[in-house]
């Protein structure tokens, strides 16, 4: 075997290894310890430094999501309203990171909007119409999964929009958010940053792994194609909206993990929240009725006890 051969090896060899992390990276967090003392088909996935470091990731993840929890208690005493925005390239990581932050907490406190494309009714609307729906009221949090920034993102690359459209976006989006800051609504917003080497490991993993295919759309591949049109839409976006009402914070997001724990911590460090009192609960007994008789359950349906 030559050199080249030898090289062409190590890197393939390199790329199943990143392949198979993704992979394990898209379990939940309880699967993952689990997985990760196992053998993958006969093979180490990780070394010992790399299974250490993700013990200590683990431990400071769970450590994080007490903290969010006690943000969730605290937005719901104070009746704060928050609005977190998720931006970023496909594939880097938003979902990853929105995925551990709502884990513990109620979904009627922190949810979630993800927007579909607009339809016809939508797009004659006031651009910024269908998300107002979507804005918390007191005592809540709402993730943006993309948001209104798509005019400056994906509608400005795919030629979605007019160059007036797009002006216009600008013009009003600083005015949108001081208004909503001045409403009482906290704005935060997150620009997920990958390299095109990493996108690029994504969006393969993506194609070999069947439980993630439909992650990709022809809109990702087409994303994939115009790299340079979208790190020019992001500069600009940056530049002109990144206001002290609504600051924009880049989160760097090769490494998921490490970014999933700087945002967290950093989202914590963003809201003034403390710790609420709770009163201690006490289970109350069960009350008996003697002349009550429990009636069975038809045997036809009960669910067959396959496992």
């Amino acid at each position: 075997m030559n050199e080249k051969e030898t090289q062409a090896d190590e890197l393939n060899a390199e790329r199943q290894r990143r392949f198979e992390e993704d992979l394990i990276d898209a379990y939940d967090e309880e699967l993952e310890m689990e997985i990760d003392d196992r053998n993958l088909d006969g093979n180490r996935v990780f070394s010992a430094d790399a299974r250490e470091a993700r013990k200590v990731y683990f431990r400071e993840l769970f450590r994080l999501q007490g903290e969010l929890v006690k943000l969730q208690d605290w937005v719901v005493s104070t009746g704060h309203r928050l609005v977190v925005i998720f931006e970023g390239r496909d594939a880097a990581g938003k979902g990853g990171a929105i995925k551990r932050i709502t884990q513990r907490l109620n979904p009627r406190v922190c949810r979630v909007a993800a927007l579909p494309a607009p339809n016809n009714r939508e797009r004659t609307q006031w651009y910024f119409q269908r998300y107002v729906a979507h804005l918390p009221a007191g005592g809540e949090i709402v993730l943006f999964d993309r948001s209104w920034y798509n005019r400056a993102g994906v509608e400005r690359v795919m030629n979605f929009c007019t160059d007036d459209e797009y002006e216009e976006f600008f013009r009003s989006v600083p005015e949108f958010e001081k208004m909503l800051s001045r409403s009482g609504i906290q704005i935060i917003k997150y620009w997920f940053s990958i390299t095109d080497e990493e996108q690029e490991v994504r969006f393969e993993s993506r194609i070999l792994d069947p439980l993630k295919q439909w992650k990709l759309s022809p809109m990702d591949l087409e994303s994939r194609r115009r790299w340079e049109d979208y790190t020019q839409a992001k500069e600009i976006m940056l530049q002109r909206s990144h206001i002290p009402e609504a600051p924009w914070w880049v989160v760097q997001a090769v490494d998921k993990k490490r970014a999933r724990l700087n945002c967290i911590r950093h989202l914590l460090s963003q809201v003034p929240y403390c710790e609420v009192e709770h009163p201690s609960v006490t289970l109350p007994a069960r009350v008996h009725h003697p002349e009550y008789i429990r009636q069975p359950v038809p045997a036809d349906m009960i669910v067959p006890e396959v496992y």
